[in-house]
């Protein structure tokens, strides 16, 4: 009994360890003087590189599982948990400054960010609806949290209130959705719902209403329309670095939970779901591509692209194959990459006092900084999906798991939304190199922070050049996980 315990205290290591560090710097944040708030920066990262090491020490090809089964351990979670350790540690980088010279620099910022980084931890390796509900509760309250970390900031607090009014009912449609679920087949557990709906005849009719509340809630978490309200708001409204944040790790979560409920609980239904992702994914091209064109203020530009991101991030989901759940898992973290670029560039020309949040305000930026007009450049090539760009080789790999899985005139119609949404990231470009500066101050940027953004912007083209590596790789965890 003590060596199964053993086992399973190996096996979520990584999920104790931020845990604790999350703790200590909260803590340490309350007695440490303004000018000593490095440490905590020190410490989040030492966190990220612990969990890295624990996460790569026990990575193998083995399937393993702990908790009566509810917390697994696979290829796909290492994967995912690894990328999102690399994403935040980036985050931390690009936000550093922005979050002194708005005095936000506090150990609160650093707890929550750990603390949402551990219940999208728990959502990459659940094996249980419980413990999907669980993890998604912690991420989101964090991030609830986090959009009203500015308290005199009257639009982050207005968004953040939207966004946790929202985020319950969502929650709430989850919820109902897997207690219908539970109820048709006697079991929260994934490969249990997986085997009852296989053999076993049950109640269709309430399993398909379980079904439309719990893709109702993955939708909602996801942004795909017709729940992605909440996004231009959150992402307008709250401080860049948060929205960077929000818009960028979440989303792997967001999809590993997706993939297990849908690809690994109910396969069964596959034929149910898959029209649903369908709708989805169309109408989230579409709108996110066509009001995107509208929009003057950068962030809800961002929000918009996010949206038609999700659609094809769907496209791949919808195919039901493992080359497709791959090609999506690819897809997921490519964007999360470009957003993380994205985002970098508002902070780097926001200022105290000063926030960078309409297109005018990249005006000219060639004149003033040629290198970084470069790195926006390829960062909107990368998100329009133009070659030789990892967001090429990500968006063609999607479709072309559609269009294998018999979705040709749609796939056609998503290369046509593709097209309309290059307007508006090419709009950014025209700016930056054709027009007048509309300021003509300099950009004051940190060190650090000049080379991870450079080497972060630089990687969504060379990896564009060898993106089969990558592929395999996503490959490799969704077979492993999912055969």
């Amino acid at each position: 009994m003590n060596q199964l315990i053993q086992f399973d205290i190996s096996l979520i290591l990584p999920e104790i360890f931020v845990l604790s560090m999350a703790m200590a710097v909260l803590m340490t944040g309350l007695f440490i003087k303004p000018s000593l708030r490095w440490i905590m920066f020190a410490l989040s990262q030492f966190t990220l590189l612990g969990s890295a090491y624990l996460t790569y020490q026990h990575f193998n090809h083995e399937t393993q599982f702990a908790f009566s089964k509810m917390f697994v351990r696979d290829g796909l979670a290492d994967l995912l948990k690894i990328m999102s350790y690399l994403g935040i540690s980036i985050i931390f980088f690009y936000s550093r400054s922005y979050m002194k010279d708005r005095n936000l620099y506090c150990g609160e910022y650093f707890a929550l960010v750990l603390f949402a980084l551990l219940g999208m931890m728990i959502m990459i390796s659940s094996h249980n609806m419980l413990l999907v509900y669980m993890g998604l509760e912690l991420l989101s309250l964090c991030l609830y949290s986090l959009t009203a970390l500015d308290r005199d900031n009257q639009k982050a607090t207005e968004s953040a209130i939207k966004y946790f009014v929202l985020g319950a009912l969502a929650s709430g449609f989850l919820l109902y959705g897997m207690s219908m679920i539970y109820g048709a087949t006697s079991s929260l557990d994934f490969n249990v719902v997986s085997a009852v709906l296989l053999n076993q005849p049950t109640d269709h009719a309430i399993l398909v209403l379980g079904l439309v509340f719990v893709v109702a809630g993955l939708a909602f978490k996801l942004g795909a329309v017709p729940f992605q309200m909440w996004v231009p708001d959150v992402y307008e409204g709250s401080p860049s670095s948060i929205a960077m944040l929000i818009s960028s790790v979440p989303k792997l979560a967001a999809f590993a939970i997706t993939v297990r409920i849908l690809g690994e609980g109910l396969q069964s239904m596959m034929v149910d779901w898959k029209q649903m992702m369908l709708i989805m994914a169309v109408l989230s091209i579409s709108i996110g591509n066509i009001t995107a064109i509208a929009q003057t203020n950068i962030k809800r530009m961002y929000a918009y692209s996010t949206i038609s991101h999700i659609g094809f991030i769907l496209f791949g989901l919808m195919s039901g194959t493992l080359n497709g759940y791959a090609s999506s898992l690819f897809y997921v973290v490519s964007y999360m990459f470009m957003t993380l670029v994205s985002f970098a560039m508002l902070i780097m020309m926001s200022r105290k006092n000063f926030e960078c949040e309409t297109l005018d305000d990249f005006k000219g930026l060639n004149r003033k900084n040629p290198w970084y007009a470069f790195l926006m450049l390829i960062t909107m090539l990368s998100m329009a999906g133009i070659p030789p760009t990892i967001g090429f080789y990500a968006k063609f790999m999607v479709l072309q798991s559609a269009f294998d899985a018999g979705f040709s005139s749609f796939v056609v119609y998503a290369v046509m939304m593709a097209l309309v949404g290059m307007f508006y990231y090419m709009r950014i470009v025209k700016l930056m190199y054709f027009d007048e500066p509309k300021l003509k101050n300099k950009l004051d940027i940190p060190m650090d922070m000049q080379w991870i953004l450079s080497a972060n912007a630089l990687a969504l083209l060379v990896t564009g050049f060898i993106p089969q590596t990558f592929m395999e790789a996503a490959t490799q965890a969704v077979v492993l996980s999912l055969h």
